[in-house]
């Protein structure tokens, strides 16, 4: 095979990957969530199965679509795709649209689906900031041409995803933006002065807002909260130590039988920790980190600036978020509701991670050698 061929091949092992570990995550939803299903009338066991069969299935219709799609058509969605995951971003607050879950308004239900636009203004927020960040060239360095637009616009989406209220998903992508803006030759004196605001005021929300303080105190000591907030942290915790270094066995865990809250989503690799062990975990972990690699790899061997950006921030997103699931069900973090990509239960979430993945690998094609 010529050179030239072989830069034309999309990156077969991202696609790998991201197929493996949404087939496991298919496994672990009807693991995880046929019990939720006992004692209910006309309770159908295999209903989170389903649409999970389903997600995945238009997960994987999305990545191969995105994979044909060339980046510079990719491009001209840069700005629609913003003002888009915006305006999406204000459906969950119109009282007839929004689904409260937990407090939070972050669904959109319409008779018969129902979608979350975070996960939308993601991949919106990452192709926005590859774009502009490219076209600025060297004029990215000033502070009027290249720091402010590309911090302001970015900030309405995450605003709006702050009032719903997810902080979670506002620091990782604001983590996302600062990385990608670093990565496009942003000056580091500019970012601090973002930076230093930034931290003032997720301190503030946590500190001033009861029930997130006690998230964080639970995190200092969850034992001594495990009736109250820490009780997520705890069962967390005893999966994984029941898992040991081999597991129970797929479909043999416990503490998905009512005791560990948000198993099938947040806390899915908690699950996996306890049937398939620690050696489970540390695959998934691998699995992750290999994707992550070959992601910054495609990156760095990208002639052309947008195309490297984009493939920056589609890595930097999926990895961080992966890293910052992990990080909390084993209590290295406040608990915070990230899901795993490609794990989690969840149709918009695994409809654009896959999307991302299909994207991320296309890339490759315009890789030099």
């Amino acid at each position: 095979m010529q050179p030239s061929e072989a830069r034309r091949r999309p990156d077969l092992w991202i696609l790998g990957v991201a197929a493996a570990l949404t087939c496991l995550g298919v496994v672990l939803v009807y693991s995880t969530s046929s019990p939720l299903t006992f004692g209910k009338v006309n309770g159908d066991a295999y209903g989170y199965l389903k649409r999970a069969v389903v997600y995945a299935l238009l997960g994987l219709a999305a990545c191969t679509g995105a994979l044909r799609v060339p980046p510079e058509t990719v491009r001209k969605l840069a700005y629609p795709g913003i003002a888009a995951a915006a305006l999406l971003l204000c459906l969950p607050l119109v009282p007839s649209l929004g689904a409260g879950v937990n407090g939070a308004h972050r669904w959109v239900r319409f008779p018969g689906f129902g979608f979350q636009p975070s996960e939308v203004a993601k991949l919106a927020v990452v192709l926005f900031l590859a774009h502009s960040l490219a076209k600025r060239g060297d004029r990215v360095k000033s502070f009027a041409y290249g720091f402010l637009p590309n911090m302001l616009i970015p900030a309405v989406p995450l605003a709006l995803i702050l009032v719903e209220p997810d902080l979670g998903t506002t620091v990782l992508l604001a983590a996302v933006v600062g990385a990608m803006a670093l990565a496009g030759g942003v000056r580091l004196k500019h970012l601090s002065l973002a930076v230093a605001p930034a931290l003032v005021l997720v301190v503030g929300l946590v500190a001033f807002v009861p029930w997130r303080l006690q998230r964080v105190l639970a995190f200092l000591d969850p034992w001594s909260h495990a009736r109250g907030a820490g009780f997520q942290l705890v069962q967390s915790l005893l999966a994984f130590g029941n898992g040991g270094f081999w597991g129970v066995g797929l479909g043999a865990g416990r503490q998905k039988l009512y005791y560990l809250p948000e198993a099938h989503t947040d806390f899915i690799l908690s699950v996996w920790a306890e049937e398939g062990g620690l050696v489970g975990v540390w695959g998934v972990l691998a699995a992750m980190a290999f994707l992550v690699v070959r992601g910054y790899r495609i990156a760095l061997r990208q002639e052309d600036a947008f195309r490297r950006l984009l493939a920056t921030g589609l890595t930097t997103w999926i990895g961080l978020q992966a890293g910052l699931n992990a990080l909390v069900v084993t209590g290295c973090l406040p608990t915070k509701g990230l899901p795993f990509p490609f794990l989690s239960y969840g149709g918009t979430g695994l409809i654009i991670s896959l999307t991302a993945a299909g994207l991320l690998s296309g890339l490759a094609r315009e890789a030099v050698p």
